[in-house]
C-alpha cells in the first residue's frame, strides 16, 4: 500500500485541481492520498466527487496544513481527519485565509522596493481561485527571471522567513493549533520541521513541548530533509513516542516533487485513522471503464 499524506491543489497553492490531484494520485500508483491545502478544506468536496470516476480505488484523507509560528519561526501543522465545522478551528482557519491577501500585497510592495517588477495583478492571475500564498509570488518571480525555480525564491535573499521581502502574517501558536485540531477530533503531525533551507527551524525542545500539548507525529521523510535530519527526527520521535510519516508535499508543476516521492508506513496510517474522531477517510470504489 502506497500512502502520501501531504499534497496541495488549486484550492491553495498547487497547480492541480482537486479532481486532477486524485486522478494523478492513481496514475502515480498511490492507494491513499491526503489533501492538505493551506488553511482551507475548500477542495475536499471536488476531490471526493472525483473518486467515483477513477479507474481504480483510491482513498482520500481530508486534511489541511495550518500556518503557525513560534518565536518568529514559521511552523506548519498537518491536520488530518478533523471536523471541518468545529467552530474554534474553523474561525482560526478563516483568520489565516483572510490575512493572505494583504500579506501577499505587502510582500509584493517589498519586492518592488527591491527592484522587482512583480505585481499584484500577476500574482492574482497565478493564484486563480486558490488561497494566495508565497508560492504564487515565487512563481511570478520565476516568470520574470528573478529566480530560476520556485524553491529559489525561498531564501533569505527573497521571501523565506526572515528574508529581505518577508512579511509576517496571522499565524497560530503551534501548541494552540495542536489543541484545536485535537479538540476537533483530528490528528496533528508537524510538517517538515527540519527544512533548514526554508529558514530557521524550531528546536527539539519546542517539538517536545508540542508533544506535551498533544502532537501526534512528525513528518520525517520529506524532500527538504537530508539523511542526517531524517535520522535525528526519527530518534526524537522515538524518544517522544510520536508517529513518523513520509510525504511528497506535492504542489503539481509548481515544484519538482512527484506524488509518492516519500510515503507513510501503512501501520502508521492505520494508527492515524484509529486516533481520529472528527472525520473519516473517504474510500473511492474506482473501477470506471476506460473510454
Amino acid at each position: 500500500m502506497r500512502i502520501d499524506l501531504h499534497t496541495h491543489s488549486t484550492a491553495s497553492d498547487g497547480t492541480d485541481t482537486p479532481a486532477e490531484l486524485v486522478r494523478n494520485a492513481v496514475a502515480a500508483g498511490l492507494d491513499v492520498v491526503a489533501l492538505t491545502d493551506h488553511d482551507t478544506t475548500r477542495g475536499h468536496a471536488a476531490a471526493i466527487a472525483a473518486l467515483a470516476d477513477l479507474e481504480r480505488p483510491l482513498t482520500l484523507v481530508p486534511g489541511a496544513e495550518i500556518s503557525c509560528a513560534v518565536d518568529g519561526i514559521g511552523v506548519h501543522l498537518l491536520a488530518y481527519l478533523f471536523d471541518p465545522a468545529e467552530p474554534e478551528l474553523l474561525r482560526e482557519r478563516e483568520l489565516l485565509r483572510d490575512d493572505r491577501v494583504p500579506r501577499a500585497q505587502a510582500i509584493i510592495a517589498r519586492l518592488q522596493e527591491l527592484g522587482s517588477p512583480v505585481t499584484w495583478e500577476q500574482v492574482a492571475r497565478i493564484a486563480g481561485d486558490g488561497s494566495v500564498g508565497r508560492p504564487h509570488i515565487a512563481a511570478a518571480m520565476v516568470e520574470h527571471g528573478i529566480v530560476a525555480t520556485v524553491s529559489d525564491a525561498f531564501t533569505t535573499e527573497w521571501i523565506a522567513d526572515g528574508g529581505r521581502a518577508h512579511i509576517n502574517k496571522h499565524e497560530l501558536d503551534p501548541a494552540t493549533a495542536v489543541r484545536l485540531v485535537k479538540a476537533a477530533g483530528g490528528v496533528a503531525v508537524l510538517a517538515h520541521p527540519a527544512a533548514v533551507k526554508r529558514g530557521r527551524t524550531i528546536s527539539d525542545e519546542t517539538i517536545a513541548a508540542l508533544a506535551g500539548a498533544g502532537l501526534d507525529g512528525i513528518e520525517v521523510d520529506h524532500l527538504d530533509h537530508d539523511e542526517a535530519a531524517r535520522a535525528r527526527l526519527r530518534g526524537l520521535a522515538a524518544e517522544l513516542n510520536l508517529l513518523t510519516t513520509g510525504s511528497s508535499d506535492y504542489h503539481g508543476s509548481r515544484k519538482d516533487i512527484p506524488l509518492g516521492h516519500f510515503t507513510t508506513d501503512p501501520e502508521i496510517y492505520g494508527e492515524i485513522t484509529r486516533r481520529a474522531t472528527g472525520a473519516f477517510p473517504v474510500p473511492g470504489a474506482g473501477g470506471r471503464t476506460p473510454v
